[in-house]
């Protein structure tokens, strides 16, 4: 079936250029106040760069911000047209949603950002899954998803557990101490990698719904 194309008014225009340049305003923060940190430490900027690039959270956000950012571009390109596709659309919400959902059930209790780490902080974590999940909502095309589409998507966060598995095994960093197989052992980060990835299904089952919910109302 043919995926309907994304058309945005000047108005709708505007709301999504704003939403892409909070995403990339935010991972700026982010990116300055990891750099500016080693730089104080007197460690390796290289280090800090490829560590924050490591992250799930950075990596979704870079992802979201690239997919607003497509949606405002009148090019023709195979990268915007990936980028503005429905059901990648559909999977970059299912993911930003987990990335906000998982922080703020499993990571927020562990500090207390302040300043501009704060406003890094909301920014990637609440402001941008729930601006995404409204372009999604409102200016995505619906009723062209397949369930086959929820198994596809659960290849990006399968992928990137392996990743940290790797990363983790090479430099003893897992990034997220929920996934920590030094500290938890293999059974526990296992197990709590399977109920990350059991979310994200149950996110994307109810993505799907919403998709076949709506395209059925927009062709009534």
């Amino acid at each position: 079936m043919h995926s309907p194309t994304l058309h945005l008014s000047p108005g709708r225009r505007r709301i999504v250029i704003t939403f892409a340049l909070l995403g990339w305003f935010g991972l700026a923060v982010q990116l300055y106040l990891v750099l500016w940190g080693r730089w104080i430490d007197d460690a390796s900027l290289v280090g800090g760069l490829v560590r924050f690039c490591s992250f799930f959270t950075v990596v979704t956000n870079t992802l979201v911000a690239v997919a607003l950012s497509c949606a405002v571009i009148d090019r023709p390109t195979a990268g915007c047209r990936f980028f503005r596709s429905p059901a990648v659309c559909a999977g970059l919400t299912t993911s930003i949603v987990l990335v906000s959902l998982a922080y703020n059930l499993l990571l927020r209790h562990l500090w207390t950002p302040e300043g501009w780490q704060w406003i890094a902080d909301e920014l990637l974590h609440d402001v941008m899954p729930l601006l995404f999940l409204g372009y999604w909502l409102f200016f995505v095309p619906k009723g062209v998803l397949r369930p086959r589409h929820v198994l596809i998507w659960t290849l990006y966060p399968i992928t990137y557990f392996a990743f940290l598995l790797l990363r983790g095994h090479v430099f003893g960093d897992y990034l997220y101490p929920f996934l920590d197989i030094g500290t938890l052992g293999v059974t526990r980060a296992l197990t709590n990698a399977l109920g990350v990835l059991a979310g994200f299904v149950g996110i994307g089952c109810l993505v799907f719904l919403i998709d076949r919910l709506m395209g059925r109302r927009a062709q009534s």
